[in-house]
Order: C-alpha cells, then structure tokens, then sequence
C-alpha cells in the first residue's frame, strides 16, 4: 500500500473515471474525499471504499464555487489532519464546431476545467506548503495538447491546465509541491457517442488510474506530462527548438520565411526549465551575432 497515511481529494469522483481515481488511490492505502456534483454519487463511490476497508469521506459541490470547495478542505483537515494529494479532475464537456458554439458554452468549460482546478489548488495550495508536502495532478487531454475537431472550448482549457501545471511546478518546488498532468483517454460518460463501442470497451477508465502513482508518490517527478489510455503510457512535452538567428532588420520577415524549415527542425531541441529560458537564449544569439560581426 504505496500511499498508506496519505490524504487525497478526488474531484468529479461520483462516476467515470474520477471514481477510478478514489477506487485505486483507496487501494493504494490513502484516505479519500470523493467529491462530487451530488451527493447521491459521491456518497456511493465512499461507500465503495469503506466496504472494502478503505476510509473514505463523500462531499459534493461544485469545483468552481469557492465556498463550497473551502467547506470540502475544511472537512478533510478535520476528518484526517492533513491534504497530501489532489487530483483535479471535474470536468464537462459542451462540444460543438466554434463556428456554432456560444461563448456562453465556450466560458462554461473553461470555468469547470480551468478555474474549477485553479480553485480547488488555491484551497489547498497554503496546506500543503505549511506541511512541506503536496502532490497535485491536472487533468489535461490530448485535444488540448494537440487540438481536435469540435473542441476548442474543451482544448482551450486543458491546454491552459498545463500552463498552471507548469507554473505551480516552479512555485512549489521548494516546499516539496509537486504538479504535474495526468492525459487521460477512457469510456466515460463524457466520450460515450465519440468513440466506437469497440473503442470504449478498451478504454476502461480503470486502465488509467494506475497512471495517478508515479504522479503522486513520495519520489513523484514535478512538471510531468503522462498520457494514458487502454494500459499504454507515454510522456509528452512542451519543447523548444534550437532554432537559428535572423535578425530584425530589414527584410526579416522574408529570411525568417526562408529558413522556415531550419527554424521547425526538431533536431536539437530542448525542454526549457521555465519560460524565460527562450527569452534568454534569444539574447545570448542576438549577443552572439553582434560579437561575431565585431570580430
């Protein structure tokens, strides 16, 4: 039991895959607040895990109301004295082409996905660097990571979550904070008419979850970008390429559009420790240019 005495909090637990999530990490020894939009389905998932000897709390409310999710923090503390693990993934889906999707539906996704995971690590965000431990997981997705049809509202948001990801990364480091972004493919609720059912069978959310442990274990990596989905895992990466000097003088534009090929070469490229890493490398090659017609 990996995880035993450690204390997580699951959003969108009550089914799918975040019921997964609180049923694999209760395995795995820690105690678990099952959150969930109703109270119904977050207290059957608890009971689940009490029945098969894990502990485990249900509360519901919604991830982007932020009394509510205080409430919930409020209650883990009480109930166990400590919040080591939270694993946001609350999330809807309102897909439609952004030819005919309403900015209404556009903000609503962006509001559960990306402020719902910004307001449930804020609550959480003082705990765990008062106790010099945390380790928070954002549910990011391939259609963020790469696009797809009919989600730009859904890929907006989850690309946005890697952004957070990446910042809090940095932030937490030094308190033994731990982020990272867990992409999820998985039969749920929320993919049921876009996959095959073929494809849904293979995809149990199940055969993700397991995804959750190197993330959230004491030697967890930070900043890490772990795709998962039918029992496969892969790493993907933000990256940078090495990229070449054209100047900014007359012209630019056209050179720039010349060396079109040589400035995308992946050859060469690196992931950058934080994002001032490009701005940097931008003014050593300005620096490096200007010496070189000096001399």
């Amino acid at each position: 039991m990996t995880l035993k005495g450690r204390v997580a909090i699951v959003t969108g637990a009550g089914g799918g895959l975040g019921r997964q999530h609180a049923l694999y990490l209760a395995r795995q020894g820690a105690h678990v607040t099952v959150n969930d939009l109703g109270q119904a389905a977050a207290d059957a998932v608890a009971a689940e895990i009490v029945a098969a000897g894990g502990h485990a709390i249900a509360v519901a409310g919604s991830v982007t109301d932020e009394a509510a999710v205080e409430a919930m923090v409020e209650r883990t503390l009480a109930t166990w004295g400590r919040i080591d693990i939270l694993i946001n993934n609350a999330g809807i889906l309102r897909d439609k082409s952004f030819a005919k999707m309403s900015l209404d539906d556009f903000r609503l996704v962006l509001d559960v996905h990306l402020m719902g995971a910004a307001v449930c690590s804020k609550a959480v965000w003082e705990v765990m660097r008062r106790q010099t431990y945390g380790r928070i997981v954002m549910t990011t997705s391939s259609s963020g990571l790469y696009g797809n049809f009919g989600q730009a509202n859904y890929g907006a948001a989850k690309m946005a979550l890697v952004g957070l990801m990446q910042t809090l990364a940095i932030e937490g480091e030094k308190y033994n904070v731990r982020v990272n972004c867990l992409a999820p493919t998985a039969a749920t609720q929320m993919t049921q008419g876009v996959l095959s059912e073929t494809s849904l069978t293979q995809l149990d959310p199940a055969l993700v979850s397991p995804g959750l442990l190197p993330l959230v274990v004491e030697d967890a990596p930070t900043r890490a970008i772990l795709c998962a989905g039918a029992g496969h895992f892969a790493r993907a990466y933000v990256t940078l390429t090495a990229g070449r000097y054209i100047g900014g003088e007359a012209g630019a534009g056209e050179r720039l559009q010349a060396a079109w090929a040589s400035v995308s070469d992946p050859d060469g490229a690196i992931v950058p420790d934080y994002g001032f890493t490009q701005a940097e490398r931008e003014v050593a090659s300005a620096e490096a240019h200007a010496a070189a017609a000096v001399a």
